[in-house]
């Protein structure tokens, strides 16, 4: 078995290196220079979309573009906004939050891209209901079955790992600690919980997300937002920290991918996912009329992941100063963090919104590992299946240690990226004609607009 972990972790190592990395914002780099920086031209339309219930009433699909948007929100703002932003740090020093700010950044067009994509060629299941994803592109944009198979593959093991067993862990493990409860009874809620939303379907995540998301993201970032207001003296020195760090010499070494942007490149996407191909299989759920309007929609989720959700652990974490001592590390630091400045309150912030942040990823990656998994066996029995085994394995998560299980899944969920990031490439045609298409609709929208006024 020590062999197999070891094997396992030095495949894991291989896939998520340097290649992958580089050729995962290289990807966002590319669709930014063709997008025209539409991360910045359109972030505040793509922001007031989020919350208009405009488009979406008569428009096909199963959930509202915002519920589509908290369910993928639910799969990406986990155990890594806490436990992922602190790892970066102690390993690679206070800069490797700036370029986690930069993978987001270009991310945030290669999540736009993934989501048009995955609206455009969506399908209707045998039960009525919408399936999409880089299965879907690959097979139908891109005429690549083959790589279609793979990713889904990937993806439905992936989904009891790093989407159900490493989260259940986390919200058990902090519940032991933090409040004393027994690894079985947070398992067993946690198993309930999922049971009781999961069981229902994307309809029944979709209302459950869109309700609990906006609550836990605002209650971190509330917490977050008193220290940074509180200690605002601190605030210059620390992004001089951060900027003086991501340049030093010790981010340069090693030519393009020193140890620096290595860390926070690496857990700015794991945190994000953009690349990897999951939330688009949420994307392709939504009620919309253009795969456009949902891709400005689907971008936003990486602006509120990685450049304020992590942005407040990672500067809290170098305001902090914690980060220099080194026997503290991942949730633990964070922990320590919040606790320099809110006293006691601090490590049960922490605590609390770990278990709110896994809680949801489990909810979320339910949805892509059953799409996934449907993919490859359309027969519903068979998807009503893996739905009740992925809520049964949240108990086991919760209450056993299976490394090579979680080594294996992050393996798949490295190898999700590859294909999904030839289907971004080979479709980046598509994007930008779906993109002009969608502007010019736009334009039309405001003229209308502008003509009921004067009508008015």
């Amino acid at each position: 078995m020590d062999g197999l972990q070891t094997f396992l972790d030095k495949i894991g190592g291989i896939i998520w290196g340097p290649p992958l990395l580089i050729l995962l914002v290289g990807t966002g780099i590319f669709l930014t220079a063709r997008l025209a920086f539409i991360q910045v031209r359109l972030l505040p339309y793509s922001l007031k979309q989020v919350f208009s219930k405009n488009h979406d009433k008569k428009a096909d699909g199963d959930i509202s573009q915002f519920q589509a948007l908290m369910t993928a929100m639910a799969a990406t703002v986990g155990v890594g906004n806490i436990v992922g932003v602190a790892t970066a740090v102690v390993m690679g020093g206070p800069g490797a939050v700036f370029w986690m700010w930069l993978a987001g950044f270009f991310g945030m067009a290669t999540k736009y891209g993934e989501a048009i994509l995955a609206v455009k060629y969506r399908v209707k299941d045998s039960q009525g209901q919408m399936a999409g994803g880089p299965m879907y592109y690959l097979e139908h944009g891109l005429k690549q079955k083959w790589l279609g198979v793979l990713f889904a593959l990937f993806g439905a093991i992936a989904a009891f790992g790093i989407g159900n067993g490493t989260q259940a862990k986390a919200v058990a493990d902090v519940m032991k600690l933090t409040f004393d409860v027994p690894h079985w009874a947070t398992g067993l809620g946690l198993l309930i919980f999922g049971a009781l939303v999961i069981l229902g379907g994307i309809k029944s995540i979709g209302r459950v997300t869109a309700f609990f998301v906006p609550i836990m993201a605002l209650f971190y970032f509330i917490a977050g937002a008193i220290v940074v207001i509180l200690n605002f003296d601190l605030v210059p020195a620390a992004f001089g920290l951060i900027f003086s760090d991501a340049f030093s010499g010790q981010a340069l070494a090693g030519g393009a991918i020193g140890t620096v942007i290595r860390f926070g490149v690496a857990r700015g996407l794991f945190s994000n996912e953009a690349g990897l191909g999951s939330a688009p299989i949420a994307a392709a759920a939504a009620k919309t009329d253009m795969p456009g309007r949902q891709a400005l929609i689907s971008m936003t989720q990486v602006f509120f992941d990685t450049l304020i959700i992590c942005s407040i652990t990672g500067l809290t974490i170098v305001m902090s100063g914690q980060w220099k001592d080194t026997t503290i590390s991942g949730g633990d630091l964070t922990a320590a963090a919040f606790g320099t400045f809110l006293g006691g309150a601090g490590p049960i912030i922490v605590a609390i919104g770990l278990i709110f942040f896994a809680s949801s990823t489990i909810l979320g990656w339910s949805y892509y590992g059953e799409k996934c998994f449907q993919y490859l066996v359309p027969n519903q029995k068979f998807v009503i299946l893996y739905r009740v085994a992925f809520v049964l394995f949240i108990f086991v998560g919760a209450t056993a240690t299976l490394d090579i299980l979680w080594s294996f899944a992050d393996v798949m969920n490295g190898l999700m990226a590859i294909p999904n990031l030839i289907g971004l490439l080979g479709l980046s045609g598509v994007i930008i004609y779906e993109t002009k298409r969608f502007q010019a609709k736009m334009k039309e929208e405001e003229a209308a607009k502008k003509e009921a006024k004067r009508a008015a």
